[in-house]
């Protein structure tokens, strides 16, 4: 049995977390709740709701529309991971050199990480505008045909990658040049003693040390990858003809312009459920390639 000194123990314990139980409660677990409960309902926001059981569920998981928002989302993240990572770890490497300027050069690529999205995209989408944008203007003078872009259906998912990898390479290089710099210097002093190549000594030291800082750069990417929307909204409107529409701009339209509350609750929580899947494979699959030190 609990004796005073652990309840007042606990009560202690439960008075400082109050100030982050009381909001999390609130504006997190107490919206899911109610989403989970609208789920079960037909609702478009005005009448009474009806309930329906898992009706939604079933229509949404035979959905056409809802099958090419989750590809256009999973095409998305596919293109999107290996480039941001690539572009962090490059820029992490570089910047963990010592050079005059070093310092500045970081905070003006941090920078986008904190620029307004809706800034970002339309600044690219106006870098990517097919008729004038100043990208297909470079590759103009090159010789190059430029693309449709945004406004072609096989290059507008491809189009709000470039702008997304732009904007989120920053964080990423963040965390891994601090990867870079809890690495022991003794280590790579050792693969050199040894002979190692500087390309040896990052793949076979290096690289593997850093590991942990890679596992979550990539959790985190991956989960922002899968709620994907601010940038699609600004530079395609999910369009042309739907071509990069991904899963939360479906649960918008279903909200706001089809009036079904009940299935955007409904494919909030699949999306939820998807996300925690993902999650937990990969905190198991972690125990196979990320080495702590």
């Amino acid at each position: 049995m609990v004796g005073p000194k652990g309840i007042r123990k606990a009560g202690i314990v439960a008075l400082f977390l109050l100030p982050s139980a009381v909001p999390l409660a609130m504006f997190t677990i107490a919206p899911m709740v109610a989403a989970g409960w609208i789920s079960l309902h037909s609702w478009n926001l005005q009448s009474p709701m009806r309930w329906i059981g898992l009706d939604n569920y079933t229509r949404l998981l035979g959905d056409a529309d809802t099958r090419d928002a989750l590809l256009h989302t999973l095409l998305f993240l596919a293109l999107y991971l290996p480039l941001v990572y690539v572009c962090g770890l490059a820029l992490a490497v570089a910047f963990n050199r010592r050079f005059p300027g070093r310092n500045l050069l970081r905070s003006m690529y941090f920078l986008p990480v904190v620029t307004s999205w809706v800034v970002v995209a339309l600044t690219w989408k106006w870098l990517l505008n097919p008729a004038n944008g100043l990208v297909n203007h470079l590759l103009g003078l090159a010789g190059i045909p430029g693309p449709g872009w945004w406004a072609s259906p096989g290059w507008a998912i491809p189009s709000t990658v470039i702008a997304s990898a732009w904007k989120d390479s920053g964080f990423v290089m963040v965390i891994l040049l601090a990867g870079l710099q809890s690495i022991p210097e003794e280590y790579l002093e050792a693969a050199r003693l040894d002979g190692a190549s500087a390309w040896q000594s990052f793949w076979k030291v290096t690289f593997p040390l850093l590991t942990p800082s890679s596992y979550f750069v990539v959790m985190i990417s991956l989960i922002s990858g899968f709620q994907v929307f601010d940038q699609i909204y600004v530079m395609t409107g999910g369009g042309p003809a739907g071509a990069s529409r991904p899963l939360v701009e479906e649960i918008y339209d279903l909200t706001f312009r089809y009036g079904d509350a009940g299935g955007a609750s409904a494919l909030s929580l699949l999306l939820f459920a998807l996300i925690l899947v993902v999650t937990v494979v990969q905190q198991r699959l972690q125990r196979r390639w990320v080495h702590y030190v």
